[in-house]
């Protein structure tokens, strides 16, 4: 087998083999196979496209690339949530105790922030002494003990991946539907849960600016998903304004908090109970998503969901009486006001816009080696349907120091407001559902 038969196979528009494709990722991830015909094979795909059962097979062959994680000493059917990356995005940090306090085992392994997206690994660590690396045995005695673990991702899973993504950085194949759906399912399926429910988000904020985007990337997820036999299911929500109010690690886990304590934004707490719901069917702890939505809000009504959660923070070295009291999180010292440049109605907010002003204050970061502040970031006073009169307070900019650079964020955050004469309501925050039955829209 050769990797230019492979090459020029998909160039005329044929269908790769299982086999094919595992020879083509092996070698690949051994060195023996050069950059310029993965290049070559990579832009092969990005005009000819993939079937979903290459789709399933490219998968396969990078989650067995490096490390695959068993998770089968835990009790119970393990279901996994991804999303696709946003902006205020903290809903890891509710439905993971919300979920586990239903009696759904959740071991997940989640990655850090990188450009106008923030990472929940970074979120947890703004509780001062929460560790996000376990060991093995750690970290599934911590889920058969309490229900629930998240840790960082490991170093070697999906290697292949890694190495193919940074290809297709630098070679203008990073918008294929088939390799964006294998590279986040290849994590998902080593990571070694029996279920998958995904957050896919679309809009200015998102990844994927458009519906239909977002629901062919979707269902070819639930598509490798169903071929590799993990019941997946995916909601798409939207992302054309922040989610939740606050932007910014510490500022996002108090957003959490508050939810767990049933006074968070409505549509966080919605969309928490939406994928939540998603998950307690796929566990086995609930017969439909009625009786699921039911049982979550019971726990949240209870306060089930925050012991859960103070219960996971203490396992993993924080102190858990910040989910009582979120001051004990990391603050930013000086509070700067973004004034609205006139009175209206906010029309839109420009979500990427307002991830890479809070990235500018220290928030997130620019490069892989980005130190990032833990306390500053941004809270918005205003959303999309809201109204506003010239002068009044858009948003919260939580800074170390008023200088030039914060000026500019200011700024910057102004102009990602676009503010109107007429009264307009806000996009619904789900938009359609996927799973292997087909696309259903709300």
């Amino acid at each position: 087998m050769r990797a230019v038969d492979i090459i020029h196979k998909k160039r005329n528009g044929g269908a790769l083999t299982n086999e094919e494709l595992s020879f083509l990722i092996t070698g690949y991830s051994r060195g023996e196979i050069p950059d310029y015909q993965m290049s070559a094979w990579a832009m092969a795909v990005f005009f000819q496209g993939m079937s979903a059962e290459e789709t399933a097979s490219l998968t396969t062959a990078m989650a067995e690339s490096g490390d695959q994680v068993d998770l089968s000493p835990i009790r119970g059917i393990k279901v996994d949530k991804h999303s696709t990356g946003g902006v205020g995005d903290k809903t890891s940090l509710i439905i993971g105790p919300l979920v586990a306090s239903c009696g759904v085992p959740v071991a997940k392994m989640s990655g850090r922030g990188l450009g106008h997206t923030g990472g929940t690994i970074d979120k947890m660590e703004s509780m001062p002494g929460f560790r996000t690396e376990l060991t093995r045995e750690d970290f599934i005695a911590q889920v058969n003990g309490i229900g629930v673990a998240i840790i960082g991702q490991s170093g070697n899973m999906a290697p292949a991946d890694k190495k193919l993504y940074a290809l297709r950085d630098v070679t203008a194949t990073v918008e294929s539907i088939p390799l964006i759906a294998s590279s986040v399912m290849s994590k998902k399926i080593a990571a070694g849960a029996d279920a998958i429910v995904l957050d896919v988000k679309t809009g200015s904020g998102a990844f994927m600016k458009t519906l239909d985007d977002s629901e062919k990337l979707a269902q070819a997820m639930v598509d490798i998903g169903t071929q590799v036999g993990r019941r997946t299911a995916a909601l798409i929500s939207d992302m054309d304004q922040p989610l939740g109010f606050a932007i910014g690690n510490a500022l996002e886990v108090r957003e959490a908090i508050e939810t767990l304590h049933g006074r968070g934004p409505a549509d966080l707490t919605a969309l928490c109970i939406a994928l939540a719901s998603h998950m307690v069917v796929l566990g086995g702890q609930a017969g439909d998503l009625e009786e699921a939505e039911a049982l979550l809000r019971e726990k949240l009504r209870s306060g089930e969901a925050l012991a859960k959660f103070k219960q996971f923070v203490a396992a993993q070295g924080a102190d858990p009486a910040v989910g009582d009291d979120p001051a004990l999180l990391p603050q930013a010292p000086l509070l700067v006001e973004v004034p609205a440049p006139k009175s209206g109605c906010v029309h839109a907010i420009q979500a990427e816009e307002l991830g890479l002003a809070a990235m500018l204050l220290g928030a997130g970061r620019e490069t892989k080696d980005s130190v990032i502040d833990h306390a500053v970031g941004i809270t918005l006073q205003r959303k999309v349907g809201e109204t506003v009169r010239e002068g009044e307070t858009l948003a919260l900019l939580h800074v170390r120091e008023d200088n030039a650079a914060v000026q500019t964020v200011l700024k910057r955050v102004q102009e990602a407001y676009a503010i109107g004469e007429e009264q307009l309501a806000p996009s619904p925050l789900l938009l359609s559902i996927v799973t292997e039955q087909g696309v259903t829209r709300f």
